[in-house]
C-alpha cells in the first residue's frame, strides 16, 4: 500500500483546525435542530460510510481523507458531550477518561507495530489504529476545551489563549530544541482540537456565554466554505502528496511532498 495520509505542511494544520471548529458546531446543530435520538446515529452512519470510503482507497486522496476527518470530528464532539449530558459527568472526568483512552490506542499500537509515526501508515492495521487514534483526540479535546471553558472558568476566548500558547510548545520544541518529530506531531494535533472547539464556541454562542452570537449553523456554514476551498486547493496542488507516489520522477526522494517541489510548501 503507498501511503493513506497526508504530509504534514502548513495547510494540513489549517485544514485540521478548520474542520476542528466545523465538528463542534456542526454537532451543536444537528443535536438541536434534529435531537439527539436522530442526530447521533446519522452522525455514525455517515462517519461509517466515509471511513468506508477511506479503507478502500489505495492511497492517500484529499477529499475522502478530510472528509473522514470532518465526521470524526462532528462525532467525535457528541461523544465527549455525551458523557456529560446523557450521564453527568464531570469535564474534568471525561478529560481523564479520553486521556487514558487516548493512551491505551498508542500503548497497543506501539506493541504491535512499533512506531507511532504517521509516516507508516502503510497497511490496514496501521490505519485502523491511526483512525483510532484520531477519534480519541477529538473527544479528548472537546472535553478538554469545555474543562477549561466552564469548569475552569476561563471562558471561550479564555480557552483559545490557553490552547494557542500550549500548541505552541511543540512548534517550538521540534524547530528549535529537537523534540521528538512523533511527539510533537500528536501533541499539536491533540491540542489543535480544543483551540479549533474554543475558537468556533466563542464565535457561535450568544453575548451572555462571552460568544459573538453568530450561531452555531452560521459559523457550521462559513468553516464549510473554507474547509471547501482549503480541500480543494490541496487537491488540485497536491502538494501534501509524496512526489514518489505521484511518479514526477520515479524515484524516492526520501519524502519530499510535490508542494516543496513546485515551490508550493508552507511548512
Amino acid at each position: 500500500m503507498l501511503t493513506k495520509v497526508p504530509e504534514i505542511i502548513a495547510f494540513f494544520w489549517l485544514t485540521k483546525v478548520a474542520t476542528t471548529a466545523m465538528g463542534e458546531t456542526t454537532s451543536d446543530w444537528m443535536n438541536g435542530f434534529l435531537g439527539p435520538v436522530i442526530a447521533v446515529p446519522l452522525m455514525l452512519v455517515v462517519l461509517i460510510w466515509a471511513l468506508r470510503r477511506q479503507f478502500r482507497a489505495d492511497r492517500y486522496e484529499a477529499w475522502t481523507y478530510w472528509g473522514v476527518v470532518v465526521m470524526v470530528a462532528i462525532f467525535g464532539t457528541s461523544a465527549a458531550d455525551a458523557l456529560h449530558v446523557g450521564f453527568g459527568i464531570p469535564y474534568l472526568a471525561s478529560t481523564i477518561f479520553y486521556s487514558a483512552v487516548l493512551a491505551i490506542i498508542f500503548t497497543v499500537w506501539h506493541r504491535s507495530e512499533g512506531t507511532l509515526s504517521i509516516h507508516s501508515i502503510r497497511t490496514r492495521r496501521r490505519e485502523a489504529f491511526y483512525w483510532a487514534t484520531v477519534l480519541a483526540t477529538f473527544a479528548l479535546g472537546t472535553a478538554a476545551g469545555d474543562m477549561t471553558a466552564m469548569s475552569l472558568n476561563l471562558g471561550y476566548f479564555g480557552s483559545i489563549l490557553l490552547f494557542t500558547a500550549l500548541i505552541a510548545i511543540p512548534f517550538i520544541g521540534y524547530h528549535w530544541f529537537g523534540m521528538n518529530e512523533v511527539l510533537a506531531f500528536w501533541a499539536a494535533y491533540v491540542l489543535t482540537r480544543p483551540l479549533g472547539a474554543s475558537v468556533a464556541d466563542w464565535v457561535a454562542v450568544d453575548h451572555a456565554r462571552g460568544g459573538l452570537g453568530i450561531g452555531a449553523g452560521g459559523v457550521s456554514l462559513i468553516l464549510a466554505a473554507v474547509i471547501f476551498l482549503l480541500v480543494r486547493r490541496l487537491a488540485k496542488t497536491k502538494m501534501d502528496v509524496r512526489v514518489e507516489e505521484i511518479g514526477l520522477d520515479g524515484s524516492d526522494v526520501g519524502g519530499v511532498t510535490r508542494g516543496r517541489a513546485l515551490g508550493l510548501d508552507l511548512g
